[in-house]
Order: C-alpha cells, then structure tokens, then sequence
C-alpha cells in the first residue's frame, strides 16, 4: 500500500485556499499511485481562526470544500482534518467513517497542526515511538506547515512529518518547515533502516523556528522593509543580524539614536554592527529633541479654579521621553518615509517585568526575540556569527558589554553600570514565574532550604553574590513579582505581537490586571 504524506501549508481563515491546494496535491497522489494521501488537522480551516468558527456562512463554506475534496477520492482514499477536529475519511468519492476505516488498517495515522514548541519534537517522538513499538503497528504522522497567529501571539509550524515502523523507529520523514508530498510504500516500512536523527541543538530550533516565522510574516503583510533601532546592545544586534538575512541588507534600515547618555563605546559598535552587515544606516542625535521636551514640559502651566501650577520632570521622566522619542518620532517616521515598518526587539526577561518604556522601546510591528530570555539572545548572537554569517557580524564588543539602556548616568557602560536586571540569575527566576507558574511563596521556600539555584536552573553561588542579606533577597524577590503581576501586564496587553517558541509564550495564556498578591505562607516564612 502506498500512503502520501501531504505536508502542506495551511492559511488560516482561508478554505478556499487551502481546499484547492489540497485537490492540488490529491492529483500529484495519484500520479504517484498512492492509495492514501493524509493531509493535517484542520486542514480547511486553519488552526487558530478565533470566533470565525461561530459564523455560520464561515461553516457552511468549509462544508462546502470538504464534499469537494470528499468527491476527489473516486481513485484514492483521502485523509484530511475538519474544521471542529474531526478526522474526515473519504474514498470511492463518498465519506466513510474513520473508525470503521481506522479498523481494518494495518497502521495507524495520526495528523496534527501543531506549532513549534522548544524540545517539543523530541518529546512527540518519543510518545509515538512507544506508542508504535506497543501496538506493534506503524505511525504515519502529518504536520502542517507555515505561521498562524491568535491576535498577540504568532506561531510557526515546522511540520517534521514521520513515519514509525512497528518498533518504534522513524524510517521516514519530510524536511521541516518545507511544503512536500512524499510518498511511502507501508507495506515494506518495516524493511527500511531507521534514519539517523539530526542532534540539533536548541539554538539551531530557535533560528530556524525565527527566520520562518519572521519570514513568513513578513510575507502575509507584504513588508519588504525593516527600520530598526540600534543601540551598541545586544538585543537590538541580534534582530538586525536576523532581519537583514531575511529581507537583504539594502532593505533594512539601522538607526543609532544617541542622547548624551550614550557612550562613544556602544555608537562606535553601533556603526561596526552595521558596516558588518552592510545595511543602510543613519545616526539621528536626539539630545536637542528631547531638551526641547523636557523645556516644554517645565515651562506649561496647568490652570484650575484661577490657580496656576507646575509639574515636575523627574529624572524617571526624562528617562521615558528618551525611549519614546526614539520609538515613536524617529523610527516611526523613517518607517513611514521608506514604506516599512519598525521593530520592537525586547527580550522575555524585560517583557516579563514590563522594563521598557510603553509607546516607547515597547513599540514596534512585532516582538520577533520576546520569547527569548537574555541567555538565549547570547546564544542566538554567537550562533549568528559562528553558523549562519560564518564571520563576525555581531561585533564581540556588543558581546561582551554590560546590558543597559544608558537612560542616565546610573547606567554608564565605560564604569560597568548597566540595566538593574541580573540576568544570570533574573532570566532563570522570571522564567520560574511564567514558564513553571510559580510564586515567591515557592522561590523563598526553596531559598530556605538552600536548593534555589538547582530549583531554578542558574548557576551556584548567585543569590549569595547578589543578594548578601535575605533582606536583599526578600526585597529583589518583591519588587519584581509586583511588576510581572502588576504595571507590566498593562505593557504587555498593549505590546505588539510576539513570535512564540517556548511552551509558554505571552499573549496566549489568560491575565489580568490584578494588584500582586503574596500569600500568606510567604508573609509568614518572610517574617
């Protein structure tokens, strides 16, 4: 028997579409002499289409295109996913019922639209290795490919459709994130070696899961230009390496935006950046803008009931003005001006505790690092170099220097101040927090107990560099629970769309804007 796996591209919300590409390939399956061609799960419909599937014209239409593909199979037996989950199985042009269909086979299909989730693909494979090697019956897996969006939250799918034999071996696959129709014959699947499988590490998953779904879109919206600001910072390096491999160098434009807090350190590997790269780039100083801001500001009064009154510019104020007249006047308007768009390029550490400025560096058309937390923004900067520009793209001084926003003069990278974030210690707390939905409640037990570093993941001897007293600690653990629960939540609802590659991404598990809360097993271990 011969069984085609059909890895197609899916456009969600779009069945027409996705329906004549799906009679497209039904034909290339019959040219091959298949039996069988699988398609995905909600191969129709799309994956993530939102209340589109409470339109009733929306269901009709989808029915519609399922008797179209449902009539192609006078030839061929035709797997596909319905719009609600349902498996649909036709063959001899009519609708039989999967388990029925399902019974009298000597194999098993399972069909997916998963997205790309870090570590996900070796956890799926070992769940359908043990579930073909106890069943003694092979698998056939299909994924879809391509980028599917819930609103906030964009996700690639990479496909990696498989074929198991009745022990557990994958003996056939189709390439990652690449359209393809492959044709197996099952009945010599257990005759076939068992491939050797690529040990990828997970900086290869993470390139490969941000290029397509950047790529792709970009693609969707028709965007062929990419202003970015760049600030000697390795954040903003990474997504100018990133986007200029995509689009080309000539269709991204970086910009160093420096106040009189920005050092000659980070504009000189600024200009390095892009002279590596070989991008347009420009220098648009904004001391003189934000002076005039500030100026402004000081000299307004306010009038109520015949009474005058000042406000006061703090230092914290001036130190918004900065980000926001970088994000929302510069790089805005040279957006505007080239016809593209520019980006948001924080990462999950500052996301998680809303350290960025809202209508500021918060700004942008999508977050593409903003599920990368700060260690793997480092990883993803040296596999940049070492694997995909093979040369030093990203200047080793951008590498090496502290973080920091260079605001103020607390934030002077030539004396070794940077951001108030630890990242080898903070990315493995926060990540404590989202990822594993933990509270300080757990964080000051397993500080108690002396097991926190291991708890976590970050290295030893941490917590006792940074933080000398458990009041240091108590008072760390604190300030940043109450800004990931609390003013950072406003900054997330109204931050753009993130490319998600983690298990848990923001933007896609529910929050609200509660006041933080400790419970009181904390309040009573803290005391």
């Amino acid at each position: 028997m011969k069984v085609a796996l059909a890895q197609i591209e899916i456009a969600a919300g779009q069945p027409a579409t996705n329906a004549e590409k799906i009679l497209r390939y039904v034909e290339q399956a019959k040219d091959q002499s298949a039996d069988v061609v699988i398609f995905p799960a909600m191969a129709v419909s799309g994956m993530f289409i939102g209340d589109t599937l409470q339109q009733e014209s929306f269901v009709s239409d989808c029915k519609f295109f399922n008797e179209k593909i449902i009539a192609s199979s006078k030839k061929i037996t035709i797997i596909f996913g319905n719009f609600d989950g349902e498996i649909l199985v036709a063959r001899k042009g009519k609708l039989v019922q999967s388990k029925n269909y399902f019974r009298n086979l000597n194999f098993r299909v399972e069909i997916a639209s998963t997205p790309f989730r870090i570590g996900l693909e070796k956890i799926h494979d070992k769940k359908l290795s043990e579930e073909a090697r106890s069943s003694n019956c092979p698998i056939v897996y299909v994924n879809a490919v391509g980028i599917q969006n819930r609103g906030k939250v964009i996700y690639t799918f990479d496909g990696n459709s498989t074929v198991y034999n009745s022990r557990g071996e994958i003996v056939h696959g189709i390439e990652p994130y690449e359209e393809n129709l492959s044709v197996i014959d099952l009945d010599e699947v257990n005759n076939f070696p068992a491939l050797e499988l690529a040990d990828n590490e997970e900086i290869d998953e993470i390139y490969s899961a941000l290029f397509y779904g950047v790529e792709k879109f970009l693609e969707q919206l028709k965007i062929s230009k990419v202003v970015i600001g760049i600030s000697g910072g390795i954040d903003s390096a990474v997504a100018a390496a990133l986007y200029t491999r995509i689009l080309g160098a000539e269709n991204v434009y970086l910009v160093n935006m420096p106040s009189v807090f920005n050092s000659a350190t980070t504009k000189s590997l600024s200009e390095q950046l892009a002279k590596n790269l070989g991008c347009n780039y420009a220098v648009v100083p904004i001391q003189e803008s934000v002076d005039y801001t500030v100026n402004q500001l000081k000299d307004t009064s306010f009038s109520r009931i015949g009474r005058t009154s000042h406000i006061n510019i703090s230092n914290f104020v001036k130190e918004n003005i900065q980000a926001r007249d970088r994000s929302g006047r510069i790089l805005a308007a040279i957006a505007a001006a080239v016809g593209g768009v520019f980006t948001c390029n924080a990462n999950k550490a500052e996301t998680t505790v809303g350290y960025a400025t809202l209508y500021g560096d918060e700004a942008g058309f999508l977050c593409a690092l903003a599920d990368l937390w700060k260690f793997q923004i480092y990883a993803l900067a040296n596999y940049l170099n070492d694997v995909i520009y093979e040369s030093e793209v990203i200047p080793q001084g951008i590498i090496d220097i502290v973080p920091s926003a260079e605001l103020s003069t607390a934030q002077n990278v030539d004396e070794g101040k940077g951001d108030p974030l630890k990242y080898p210690y903070h990315d493995y707390l926060f990540r404590a927090f989202v990822e594993d939905l933990k509270t300080p409640e757990d964080i000051l037990n397993w500080y108690k107990a002396g097991t926190l570093e291991d708890e976590i993941g970050c290295e030893r001897g941490l917590v006792e560099k940074y933080f000398p007293t458990q009041k240091d600690f108590t008072a760390d653990l604190e300030r940043w629970w109450k800004l990931f629960t609390g003013m950072a939540v406003a900054k997330r609802i109204q931050s753009p769309p993130i490319l998600a590659v983690s298990r848990r991404a923001y933007g896609e598990f529910n929050e609200s804007q509660n006041v933080p809360y400790f419970t009181q097993a904390y309040i009573e271990n803290k005391s």
